[in-house]
C-alpha cells in the first residue's frame, strides 16, 4: 500500500517537488556560505521523492546551539515559506477523504522544512 502511495505521490507532483529542492540545493551549494543549506534541501528532496514509510527523527548528539542557530537562519531566509507551502498543500489535500494520506506527507515535509538542522529521516 505504501509503494502505491509513493507511486501516486511521484506521478502527481512528488517528482516536481523533489526537482525543485534539487535545483535549489545545487544553487545553494555553488556558494560557500550556502553549502549547509544546500545539504538540507538535498535532505528535503530525498524525503519529497519517496515520503511514505519514512519517519523524521532527531539526530543523536546534534542538538547543540549550532543546530538552533542554523534553524533560526533557515527560518528567516525562507524556511517559513517552504513550510507554509507544504501546510497549504496538506490542507488542500486533506479537504477530501481520499487525499488525507497525501496531506499527511505534506505535513511531514512541513515539519522538516521548518527546522531541518539536527533532523533526519529513516524507514519505519
Amino acid at each position: 500500500m505504501r509503494t502505491l502511495g509513493n507511486l501516486i505521490w511521484l506521478l502527481f507532483g512528488g517528482i516536481f517537488i523533489a526537482l525543485e529542492y534539487l535545483v535549489a540545493s545545487l544553487v545553494l551549494i555553488v556558494t560557500i556560505v550556502g553549502i549547509p543549506f544546500g545539504i538540507q534541501t538535498l535532505k528535503l528532496a530525498g524525503l519529497a521523492l519517496w515520503p511514505f514509510n519514512k519517519k523524521i527523527i532527531e539526530k543523536e548528539g546534534n542538538s547543540g546551539c549550532l543546530s538552533v542557530l542554523m534553524n533560526v537562519i533557515w527560518i528567516l531566509t525562507g524556511g517559513i515559506w517552504i513550510s507554509l507551502s507544504h501546510i497549504v498543500l496538506g490542507l488542500l489535500f486533506g479537504i477530501t477523504i481520499i487525499g488525507i494520506p497525501w496531506a499527511m506527507q505534506h505535513f511531514k515535509l512541513a515539519g522538516l522544512a521548518l527546522t531541518p538542522f539536527g533532523k533526519d529521516f529513516v524507514d519505519k
